[in-house]
């Protein structure tokens, strides 16, 4: 990681971190060029960085997923980026993830060149291709949350990576951003669990509905339900929730 100085003098396709922070409405912004995970920063700084504080790497090394799989964050290739906030309504953390997914997906859909769609837990698809994920790494205080970081990962520019997708051609990193992060700020500022109209709107673009899963369980997917469980139909007809895991399909979604 780059000490302070060394920091003043990146820049996100010539906009300084002052100017950016100025843009996107928010306290801080802190840039940087090259880190291990945006993720690992805001652990170091999260404790006293203000709501709304985002930080931004050109390039992620180790980039990081679910289970601690590796994102591809090559240099100038995407965003790369972890929003800390400072949550109040634990419940909300319980879909937090899905909220973040949901909202970026209706921000970006004008970026993407096609419908973006949702798969549980974290992931944003278009054609069958992935576009984005999302991470959530919370701090707790005994039983309420201290502080949480959003990662996101974004394809822009289109990836040298068989199953992955970027935006339009020609979609800037700072247009993607002035969508982005209002978008996930709105998210981490909703409280309680996923109301009928998040629900609906995430049906709509749920790549998963009526798709056979052999994990977390076997069956077909019945979708989510208010507290961000994944629904799956067994073979006899029994229904089985799941808080957490990863879903695998029988057969791969198809890129078109």
């Amino acid at each position: 990681m780059r000490s302070g100085a060394d920091r003043a003098s990146v820049t996100l396709d010539g906009i300084t971190a002052s100017e950016l922070a100025d843009q996107l409405g928010v306290p801080r912004v802190d840039l940087h060029a090259s880190v291990s995970s945006t993720l690992d920063v805001a652990h170091t700084v999260a404790a006293e960085a203000p709501d709304g504080t985002v930080i931004i790497a050109d390039e992620q090394t180790s980039g990081r997923g679910r289970h601690g799989r590796r994102w591809a964050s090559p240099q100038g290739g995407g965003l790369w980026l972890t929003l800390i906030e400072h949550p109040t309504d634990a419940r909300s953390l319980d879909v937090l993830a899905l909220r973040c997914g949901l909202f970026a997906a209706e921000a970006l859909d004008a970026l993407a060149p096609g419908p973006i769609g949702l798969k549980w837990p974290n992931d944003l698809y278009v054609r069958g291709a992935k576009l984005a994920g999302v991470l959530i790494e919370t701090r707790w205080r005994g039983t309420k949350p201290d502080w949480v970081a959003i990662g996101f990962g974004l394809n822009v520019a289109m990836p040298g990576l068989e199953g992955a997708i970027g935006l339009v051609p020609g979609t800037t990193r700072l247009g993607a951003l002035a969508r982005l992060v209002p978008a996930l700020r709105r998210a981490a500022a909703a409280s309680r669990h996923l109301s009928d109209d998040e629900l609906a709107r995430w049906r709509a673009r749920d790549v998963a509905i009526d798709r056979v899963a052999i994990e977390p369980a076997e069956g077909r997917v019945a979708g989510i339900d208010a507290a961000g469980e994944l629904l799956i139909t067994r073979l006899d007809g029994t229904m089985s929730r799941h808080r957490t895991g990863s879903l695998t399909f029988a057969e791969p979604l198809a890129c078109s």
